[in-house]
């Protein structure tokens, strides 16, 4: 028996309530049906689209705190009505909640992490099979021989070792990126192609080496600004990526491989930077065969700040005019038993996997194969010719 795909405003709302500052996206379901910004409230969930017609149009305010806050709007529902209607799936005929981004680029920073980047050249090094991890995991750990959260990427240290690991034959592309100068940034998905917490993510039904991915998601404007944080899971399959990293795109962008939710909570004075760089990630797996993963991840131990990720994705070399959300990686590697021993973790079609922070509130989505969720068929002409027939298509946008 699947577990339940529980959507309940406890859990949804980060741990200090309403006191934060939470902008998210929902499908109204009025005369002209479509997507729209929404403020989550005390009293409720408002449209504010007539002062942001699009999530972007939001972030690139200065006064967008005050936007969310109390701009005036129509009263949508309450939030455990969106909830609901969100939990009941594409056929509810109810305003439900989305991913809370639009038409920002989606981003990814990789092995910004010590024991994901393990993860990640153990995965290079067995060629994607999930059969010869549990050996080569400790060949790498007895190669390495040291600990890389003391590593700084790109210092005089962190040559040192890669100059050591070269001549042990150890060296790998996953380490350049980890503790080499420069970040690996990569587009994980198309615009307005991010499921939102209720949806299904999907795994390519051909991998039988997958994982979930906790991550922190910025919310960044078009000027380089960090407006807000979210939460995030990378799906990611191992095997794919494993057999050769010019398969990352496959592995990585696949129909609803990408869920970002529940909202964005802006930076004010009761979320800062400094927060988020102390901000705990939780998650559970839960499948219909009773297995249970728990993991957990924390920005306290990421080799490379927010701030620096930022700049290295925009900057003179390269611009985002509708901004962009990015993917922060992932302390996490699941490699405890499921199937069999020595096997290691992989998805079951079914999964529900629950990302949580206090600060972030909760992302929850069932697992199933891309091509059985329903196709991706709202995209940039959509969105448009939507906010045209609600009367939103002006300078804001």
């Amino acid at each position: 028996m699947n577990p339940s795909l529980n959507l309940s405003r406890t859990d949804f709302l980060p741990v200090d309530d309403h006191a934060g500052c939470l902008a998210a996206r929902a499908w109204l379901t009025g005369a002209v049906p479509g997507p729209a910004v929404v403020a989550i409230r005390a009293d409720g969930v408002y449209d504010i689209s007539q002062h942001a017609p699009t999530m972007a149009s939001l972030l690139e305010r200065d006064d967008a705190v005050q936007v969310v806050r109390g701009a005036p709007g129509e009263h949508v529902g309450s939030l455990q009505q969106l909830l609901a209607a969100t939990a009941a799936g594409p056929s509810s005929a109810a305003a439900h909640l989305l991913a809370p981004c639009d038409l920002q680029v989606v981003k990814a920073a990789g092995v910004t992490f010590a024991s994901s980047l393990l993860e990640r050249v153990i995965e290079e090094r067995a060629g994607g099979d999930l059969r010869k991890a549990e050996a080569i995991r400790s060949e790498v750990e007895k190669a390495i021989g040291t600990d890389l959260r003391a590593i700084e990427p790109g210092s005089p240290g962190a040559q040192e070792l890669k100059s050591l690991l070269v001549r042990q034959g150890m060296w790998s592309q996953y380490l350049e990126v980890g503790i080499g100068p420069d970040a690996e940034v990569f587009t994980k998905v198309p615009v307005l192609s991010s499921v939102g917490t209720g949806a299904e993510i999907g795994i390519h039904p051909e991998s039988a080496w997958n994982n979930p991915e906790p991550e922190v998601v910025l919310a960044v404007d078009s000027r380089g600004r960090i407006r807000g944080a979210t939460l995030g899971n990378d799906v990611n399959l191992r095997d794919f990526e494993g057999r050769s990293a010019l398969l990352l795109s496959k592995a990585k962008d696949n129909n609803a491989s990408c869920a970002i939710g529940p909202f964005i909570r802006l930076l004010d004075d009761t979320f800062t930077l400094d927060d988020l760089r102390r901000e705990d990630i939780e998650l559970v797996v839960e499948g219909a065969d009773g297995f249970v993963l728990r993991g957990a991840s924390t920005m306290r131990e990421i080799s490379r700040d927010p701030l620096d990720l930022v700049q290295q994705t925009i900057g003179a070399n390269h611009q985002y005019p509708d901004g962009f959300m990015l993917f922060l990686g992932t302390l996490f590697a699941p490699v405890q038993d499921r199937d069999a021993p020595g096997r290691g973790f992989t998805h079951h079609v079914g999964d529900v996997v629950t990302i949580r922070s206090d600060r972030l509130g909760t992302l929850r989505n069932r697992v199933n194969t891309s091509d059985r969720i329903a196709p991706w068929n709202f995209g940039v002409r959509a969105l448009f010719a939507s906010l045209a027939a609600r009367g939103l298509v002006n300078g804001a946008l």
